[in-house]
């Protein structure tokens, strides 16, 4: 993990270099962000940071909706110091842990539950289940956001096993229900076309 120093400075300067190997979470919203965040920054003294998404969100912090953190590049922290951290979390991002349990995942890199946890802690910053929970959700956020489908059908898509627990993953980590975010989303769409429209007519 970069230095305290380090991320305050990448983040007041809201530097595109650091974009995903950090996360800034703000102590006095509950919401974390990406060091480009468009929002006012908030002072120093709130903020702490996070090597990724996942170790935000099991520190109890909310996804920012403006900078949309499902959409920052690759963690480098993900892939730690370590080759079995990389092969796990590769795993658990092809779907690994949507269906199997961590002791499965554990035995297929040929070590213990309890050791893969153990460098989760230390490289991730969350658990496997943590973080497997953070990709279903980026994932199933992205779908959302990309097209039509039906909320079961990018429930499935995304790795839930039914569409109760998307709903419940979305009302626990956003504070709503999946449904709202798109009809959010494309409210915010359509008033920007608006606004396009309006300017080039009085232009």
């Amino acid at each position: 993990m970069l230095s305290f120093a380090t991320c305050n400075a990448a983040r007041l300067r809201r530097d595109p270099r650091y974009d995903g190997r950090f996360f800034t979470a703000v102590k006095t919203t509950g919401i974390y962000c990406r060091p480009v965040c468009p929002a006012k920054q908030p002072l120093t003294r709130n903020v702490s940071y996070y090597p990724t998404a996942a170790a935000a969100e099991a520190a109890g912090f909310r996804p920012c909706l403006r900078c949309r953190p499902e959409t920052a590049p690759f963690c480098p922290a993900w892939n730690g110091t370590r080759s079995t951290v990389a092969r796990a979390v590769k795993l658990i991002n092809d779907g690994a842990l949507d269906q199997d349990s961590v002791v499965t995942l554990a035995l297929r890199l040929g070590i213990s539950s309890r050791h893969l946890a153990r460098l989760f802690e230390r490289h991730v910053g969350a658990t496997p289940q943590q973080l497997a929970k953070t990709v279903r959700v980026q994932r199933a956020k992205r779908l959302l956001d990309a097209g039509d489908r039906t909320m079961t059908e990018i429930a499935f898509q995304a790795g839930f096993g039914s569409l109760r627990r998307f709903n419940a993953a979305f009302a626990e980590l956003y504070g709503r229900s999946p449904s709202s975010l798109r009809a959010r989303r494309t409210s915010s769409g359509l008033r920007a076309r608006e606004d396009r429209t309006s300017m080039s007519v009085t232009t």
